[in-house]
């Protein structure tokens, strides 16, 4: 409550607030740099999304990527499989011709069923080692045996079970009987 001796103290129009140049300087200056963060900070927001979006895209790669290399390691072997399953055929057939046919028609079946392995192989760039004759190459062969002879040292002399490459990996090395000197 007021005392009714002293005065009350109103507003009016005489009562004038100022501002220093200052001061107004710094509320301009506030009121700049308020309008540069705010600027600053929906910048960084569009940032943030645009990071946000570009790392879901590299994940779909990624998982796109790994789906497509699975599909690709399952469905690898198809087209060799599908070659595979005609020799399949010819060895069935063969057998179920056994008791049917003369030695001949067993030999030249065989043979055209050997003749579809090595189209099969050829398809699949499998390539056969038979390294008779030349230089034992350690990479390739597997020497199983040294034998005396005539021919130059480490030169293949027979070969007891041939290798296979696939598009120059090594698949089986040659195992062979090398030269030796006397």
């Amino acid at each position: 409550m007021m005392e009714p001796n002293s005065e009350a103290h109103t507003a009016g129009p005489e009562d004038k607030t100022t501002v220093l140049p200052e001061t107004a300087t710094a509320l301009v200056e506030l009121e700049r740099l308020q309008t540069e963060l705010a600027a600053a900070e929906e910048r960084a927001k569009n940032h943030w999304e645009q990071y946000l979006r570009a790392l879901a895209d590299v994940d779909n790669v990624r998982k796109r990527a790994a789906k497509d290399l699975e599909t690709a390691r399952q469905f690898a072997v198809e087209k060799f499989a599908q070659d595979l399953i005609a020799v399949k055929d010819s060895l069935e057939l063969g057998i179920q011709n056994s008791g049917k046919g003369d030695l001949a028609s067993l030999v030249e079946g065989q043979t055209a069923t050997l003749r579809l392995l090595a189209k099969a192989f050829e398809k699949a760039q499998i390539e056969e080692v038979n390294p008779e004759g030349k230089p034992f190459n350690p990479e390739l062969h597997e020497a199983m045996m040294a034998q005396p002879s005539d021919a130059a040292p480490n030169t293949v002399l027979a070969v007891i079970q041939r290798g296979y490459t696939l598009n120059g990996r090594l698949l089986r090395p040659a195992r062979v009987v090398v030269s030796a000197a006397k």
